[in-house]
């Protein structure tokens, strides 16, 4: 199979908009820390958060390639991926990597790959370990999981503050970012556009105890340069439901208008689709942000510890029930309605609460069903397998049995 040699146009890293390093034309292959020999400190991968822990990992492959190629990837195609690395922005194919039934070990926006090169140019040959990642049911029939980024340290969910807000849906991206071992920040846009800030303010930090809430406006510029400040530095994927401004965002953050935008329905207040793909960018202050499409629904995929983190107030309530096995629904002694009696504690959360665990805990018992299912079809092919291999051999000493007696 023929892999496309096409390498992209690249820029500086760190220029606004762009997570691409500087090109070198030498085809040398890069050090440990992702920086290609004799070409100087502008093509480190450092920008775009390669350390001393990624150079570890990394290190295991040059046992076994030539002349291995670290870099992060920026965005993924049907086949292909574009791979900043520090030969500039190569073009790689993901055959290799994409084979396994799973989708959720295929390559995805913000992986570390590890590319080689051979006749037919560029490709993935491994993904380092991910260190996080955020995951939700696949938008399918089938029961598997969908990476929507990798190696994040800040999910940005952004709120739109021109739409009425949704606790529920901020709780259930919370929920999955706690999971997928990301911290959680809120962004409440548009805030140039609501009438009281303070009181969604609030709500959020209602719905999402502990975790930090922001509201900024892109037409202002409110809020920026603190949300800024805490996206140096660090890797940062921008979800959220079409509408919410994230791209508007991320061309502020970015100082470039590299994403596309586009005005919301007046008659519903809804975005319409602009980002269509997940893409890597370098901030102007350090760090990669990860813009993402709308997402219309995000359900839950093995969250049973972001479910648990995100309601921390009902969770430290259950244990201070009087019976081990309380479903606070009549029990005495009950914390959780006696909660809901003195008003510490809304009815809707609480029904919030049990929905995300109905629906983590159907998911798991629906993919524990497709695992033994994959498991049974897995052991009757490979019985298949056994049972042609014994027949064939079966008919090579039948025939050589009577080849002998022939002579």
């Amino acid at each position: 199979m023929k892999h496309a040699r096409t390498t992209r146009p690249t820029s500086t890293p760190g220029a606004p908009g762009s997570a691409v390093p500087r090109p070198d034309t030498s085809g040398a292959s890069p050090d440990a820390d992702g920086t290609a020999p004799g070409t100087g400190p502008t093509t480190t991968l450092a920008a775009l958060g390669w350390d001393i822990g990624l150079a570890e990992a990394f290190a295991a492959h040059a046992a076994t390639d030539p002349a291995p190629l670290p870099g992060r990837v920026v965005r993924v195609d049907r086949g292909s991926c574009d791979v900043a690395t520090a030969l500039g922005t190569l073009r790689a194919a993901t055959d290799a990597v994409a084979r396994a039934a799973d989708p959720v070990g295929h390559p995805c926006t913000g992986d570390w790959a590890v590319l080689g090169r051979d006749a037919g140019g560029w490709a993935v040959r491994s993904l380092l370990p991910r260190r996080s990642a955020f995951l939700r049911s696949a938008s399918t029939s089938a029961v598997r999981a969908q990476v929507l980024a990798a190696n994040v340290d800040l999910a940005l969910i952004a709120v739109s503050l021109s739409a009425e807000f949704v606790p529920g849906r901020l709780e259930r991206f919370v929920a999955l970012a706690w999971a997928g071992g990301v911290q959680p920040v809120v962004v409440l846009t548009k805030c140039d556009l609501a009438d009281d800030v303070d009181h969604v303010r609030a709500d959020a930090e209602d719905a999402a105890p502990g975790v930090r809430v922001l509201a900024v406006s892109s037409h202002t510029g409110e809020g920026v340069a603190e949300l800024s400040s805490l996206l140096a530095g660090a890797t940062s994927v921008l979800l959220g439901v079409s509408g919410a401004g994230k791209s508007t965002l991320a061309n502020l953050l970015t100082g470039v208008s590299g994403q596309q935008v586009r005005e919301v329905r007046r008659g519903d207040g809804r975005g319409r689709h602009t980002t269509t793909t997940r893409d890597l960018l370098a901030l102007p202050g350090g760090g990669v942000l990860i813009d993402t499409p709308g997402l219309r629904g995000v359900g839950l995929w093995d969250a049973a510890e972001g479910v648990s983190r995100t309601f921390a107030d009902i969770e430290a309530l259950t244990e201070r029930c009087r019976f081990g096995d309380c479903g606070h629904l009549s029990e005495p002694g009950c914390a959780v309605l006696e909660a809901l009696d003195d008003g510490s504690l809304q009815q809707r959360r609480l029904e919030s609460y049990r929905k995300l665990l109905r629906e983590n805990s159907r998911i798991a018992a629906r993919a524990d069903a497709r695992l033994r299912a994959d498991a049974l079809k897995e052991w009757k092919r490979r019985s298949a397998v056994g049972r042609h291999q014994a027949e064939m051999k079966r008919g090579e000493r039948t025939r050589g049995g009577g080849s002998h007696r022939r002579r």
